[in-house]
C-alpha cells in the first residue's frame, strides 16, 4: 500500500511556498571554476609508434588522473606538493600558470645567493685561498671547500623537486616558466612535460677541479631536467634556455669560465624508452647528455632515446653526447654558429648506436661540415638523409657526415656498421619538411 504523505495546513503551505519563493529569487549559484584546459592537452598521450617513448607499456603519463588529483599551480610551494615526489605513484595532472621561481620563500620573498651561504663561505675567499698562484695545482680541501660543499646542499634542498610516477606536468599557455628548478625524473615511469619553459637553473657554488683537463676547470651542479632511472617519458613543446643568465657572458676565474650552469636535459643511469620533441634548446654550451660516465656498464642495454623535431639553436655541444644507448636522431633543426663557442653537434661516445636521419644543419660563422660530429670513443654512426644550409644561401646540400668528421680527424675516425634499425618511426618526415621547423616548437606552440 502507498505510503501518504499529509497535506500542510493552509497557512503552513503558504509559509513554504514564500520560503521556496524568497530561496529562489535571492540565491546566486557560485561561478563555476573555468576549464583549465578546455583542448584536454593534459590527457593527451604519447601516440603509438612515436619514438622509443611509446615502447613497453607506453607513456601516458596522467591521463587517468581523478578529478581531485588536477591541479593549477602557481607557487613554488605548490608545484613541489604537486608533483607527487618520487615515491608515488597516483595518477595526476599539475598544470603550471605563470612563472614559478625555485628561489623564493614560500611567502614569495627572493633568495640569492648569499641566502644559501653557510659556514662562513664566500666566494671572494674562496678565489683567494685556491688561486692556483697559491694553492698550486693539488685536489682542493680544508675548511672552505667544506663550506662550499655545505652551502650547496643548502641550495640543492630548496631548487631539488621530484616529480612521481604517471605525471602530466603541463603548461597553461604560452608563459608558463619554471626557473631556478632542479627538477628529477627520477626512478619512476611514466611522466609526461609539455609546454614549459626552463629557465636558468644555475649553481651558486661551483666547484674548482684543477685536475679536470689540462688547466683545471670549475663544475657545477642541476640539470635543469634530469632523467635518471625512469622508464617511458615524452618531453614535449618545451622550452629550454639560461634566462638572463647566459653562459656568454659568465666571468672568468683562474682562467676558465665560471660555469653556473649543468646540462639542459640530461638522460643518464638506465633511464630507458624517451622521446623528445619539438623542444627548443638554446644557449647553453654543454647541452644534452645520454649516460654521464664511460665506467657504467650498467647502461647497456637501456637509454633508448629518440629526438625528432628540436630545435638546437646556437648550442656548444651535446646535441646530443651519447654512451651505449640505441638513440634516434631524426628530422631535428641544428642553427650552428659562434666558433669561439662551438665544439660539435653529435656526440659519437662509449658503445654509442646513433642513426642521425634527415636533420637540417644551418651552418653560420664559418663553421664546417666536419665539426658536426665528435669522437668520444665511439667506434660507428649510421647518418642518412641529413643536409646542410650554408648561411644566407637557403639552400639544402647532402652531406656525409661522418666523410667529412673522417678528413677533418683522420686520427680518430668512425665506420658507419648498422648495428640496429629503428622501429619507432611513425613520423620520421622528407627533410624538407623541417625547414620551417624553428617557428613551430618550444613552449606556447602547443
Amino acid at each position: 500500500m502507498r505510503r501518504s504523505i499529509p497535506r500542510p495546513a493552509p497557512v503552513l503551505a503558504l509559509a513554504l511556498a514564500a520560503s521556496v519563493l524568497l530561496a529562489a529569487t535571492s540565491f546566486t549559484p557560485a561561478a563555476a571554476e573555468p576549464d583549465p584546459d578546455p583542448r584536454g592537452i593534459g590527457r593527451q598521450t604519447l601516440p603509438e609508434g612515436d619514438g622509443w617513448g611509446s615502447a613497453g607499456y607506453g607513456t601516458t603519463g596522467g591521463s587517468e588522473a581523478a578529478p581531485e588529483d588536477v591541479h593549477v599551480v602557481s607557487t613554488f610551494e605548490d608545484f613541489r606538493a604537486a608533483v607527487g615526489g618520487k615515491d608515488e605513484d597516483t595518477p595526476r595532472i599539475v598544470y603550471v600558470k605563470g612563472t614559478i621561481d625555485a628561489n623564493t620563500t614560500a611567502d614569495g620573498t627572493p633568495l640569492t645567493c648569499a641566502d644559501y651561504a653557510v659556514d662562513g663561505y664566500t666566494l671572494e675567499e674562496y678565489l683567494q685561498t685556491y688561486d692556483p698562484e697559491v694553492w698550486g695545482w693539488e685536489d682542493v680541501e680544508g675548511p672552505l671547500e667544506d663550506a662550499r660543499l655545505a652551502s650547496a646542499a643548502v641550495q640543492a634542498e630548496q631548487i631539488r623537486v621530484e616529480v612521481g610516477s604517471n605525471t602530466t606536468v603541463l603548461g597553461l599557455g604560452d608563459d608558463a616558466v619554471l626557473t631556478g628548478v632542479n627538477l628529477r625524473v627520477r626512478d619512476v615511469d611514466n611522466v609526461i612535460l609539455r609546454n614549459l619553459t626552463f629557465s636558468d637553473t644555475h649553481d651558486c657554488f661551483p666547484g674548482w677541479d684543477p685536475g679536470d683537463g689540462d688547466s683545471g676547470n670549475w663544475n657545477s651542479e642541476y640539470d635543469q631536467v634530469e632523467v635518471s632511472g625512469a622508464t617511458n617519458v615524452w618531453v614535449d613543446h618545451n622550452t629550454f634556455d639560461d634566462g638572463d643568465n647566459p653562459g656568454t657572458e659568465l666571468p672568468e676565474y683562474f682562467g676558465r669560465k665560471y660555469e653556473v650552469h649543468d646540462g639542459l636535459l640530461d638522460i643518464v643511469r638506465e633511464a630507458d624508452l624517451v622521446t623528445v620533441s619539438r623542444n627548443h634548446f638554446e644557449g647553453r654550451d654543454k647541452a644534452l647528455l645520454l649516460g654521464n660516465s664511460d665506467g657504467r656498464t650498467t647502461d647497456r642495454g637501456y637509454l633508448r632515446v629518440t629526438w625528432r623535431h628540436n630545435h638546437f639553436d646556437g648550442l656548444g655541444e651535446r646535441m646530443p653526447r651519447v654512451r651505449y644507448g640505441q638513440v634516434h636522431v631524426h628530422n631535428n633543426y641544428y642553427t650552428v654558429r659562434d666558433p669561439e663557442h662551438f665544439g660539435y653537434s653529435l656526440g659519437v661516445g662509449r658503445e654509442s648506436h646513433l642513426y642521425a636521419e634527415n636533420n637540417i644543419f644551418d651552418l653560420h660563422d664559418g663553421i664546417g661540415a666536419g665539426e658536426l660530429l665528435y669522437n668520444w670513443g665511439g667506434t660507428d654512426i649510421v647518418e642518412q638523409g641529413n643536409v646542410l644550409m650554408s648561411e644566407g644561401k637557403g639552400r639544402l646540400a647532402p652531406v656525409d657526415l661522418v666523410a667529412e668528421h673522417n678528413a677533418l680527424f683522420p686520427d680518430r675516425t668512425l665506420g658507419t656498421e648498422l648495428t640496429w634499425v629503428p622501429q619507432f618511426t611513425a613520423e620520421v618526415e622528407p627533410v624538407h619538411a623541417v625547414r620551417g621547423l624553428p617557428r613551430e616548437v618550444g613552449s606556447g606552440r602547443l
